[in-house]
């Protein structure tokens, strides 16, 4: 019913969501794949490779061609969706935890609350984030840590199926990217706590943290929905140039490291690892937008007539 709704009111939106839902599809079944090969100590088909078939144009055979090790690079782009879709969802929880949380206590409590949480996203807007992620990313990649934080760091990469640079990621990008939506949710949220049924919760002794989850946030959830397919976006881009610049992902199939390997071979005609790479990147991207864009023309009570 609701897809349907959908495709009747906005067609871009519908085929976004499609979109969407195929990418989140090969991310999973990617995970699974790899899961049942590492247990069974199999090499996963994305990670074959035959030297003797090394950058093959496409063909039935191989609809993208075959990179510099004769590996399928139409399997190592879906495989490559796996991490992209991982980072967006783990870094797009924690800024959307982050902002959300410190954005309802500003609003709400103010006083040096208030000034603390505007002081704190200050300062981290005030800094290059790409830069940021670089440096996180450097940080925890190339283990520059004591043993004790190595070692919780290795086990938290363990949980999540990752490589200790893309926890960095994770959490730099997340660390990030939750200033604006604190912005937004402190200032709704200042107009929020004057309205007659919060006034009228307060009157009725209901208690700070019951008047936020219960009252507050309920109406600004709409402002988190749509951040979070925002965020989401520009979280796999941020990935895609970190992966790119080596700093991220290393083993695992990413669509930087494929455009990393692929652009220096495009002058020689080898142009479709690139291609592939930064199509799926396309795709992706652009149904969260629309999504996003979407989600907010009609959840947005400001845009209802």
């Amino acid at each position: 019913m609701i897809l349907r709704g959908i495709f009747r009111n906005n067609l871009p939106a519908g085929i976004a969501l499609i979109l969407l839902t195929g990418f989140l599809a090969m991310a999973l079944g990617t995970e699974i794949y790899a899961f049942w090969c590492e247990s069974t100590g199999r090499i996963p088909a994305y990670a074959v490779g035959n030297v003797a078939e090394r950058f093959l144009p496409p063909s039935t055979e191989h609809w993208f061609g075959t990179d510099y090790m004769g590996r399928d690079v139409l399997l190592r782009a879906v495989a490559g969706s796996a991490t992209a879709v991982k980072v967006g969802v783990i870094a797009t929880l924690i800024a959307v935890l982050l902002g959300t949380i410190l954005g309802l206590a500003a609003g709400f409590f103010g006083g040096w609350i208030d000034d603390l949480t505007v002081w704190l996203y200050s300062t981290v807007a005030a800094m290059p984030a790409l830069l940021f992620i670089l440096a996180f990313a450097l940080l925890v990649g190339r283990n520059f840590m004591n043993s004790e934080v190595a070692g919780v760091v290795k086990t938290v990469s363990s949980l999540l199926r990752s490589e200790p640079g893309m926890l960095a990621v994770y959490l730099a990008i997340g660390l990030t990217c939750w200033v604006t939506l604190c912005r937004v949710v402190r200032a709704e949220t200042m107009k929020l706590k004057n309205q007659p049924y919060v006034l009228a919760a307060r009157v009725a002794g209901q208690c700070s943290p019951v008047i936020l989850f219960r009252h507050i946030l309920p109406n600004v959830m709409h402002l988190v929905i749509i951040y979070f397919t925002l965020t989401f976006a520009s979280a796999i881009m941020s990935e895609v140039i970190v992966s790119y610049l080596g700093m991220g992902v290393q083993s695992a199939p990413s669509w930087g490291v494929m455009i990393a390997d692929g652009q220096d071979r495009m002058w020689l005609g080898v142009w479709w690892e690139v291609a592939a790479a930064t199509t799926f990147m396309f795709l992706l991207v652009l149904a969260l937008n629309v999504l996003g864009d979407y989600l907010r023309d009609t959840i947005d009570p400001r845009n209802r007539a």
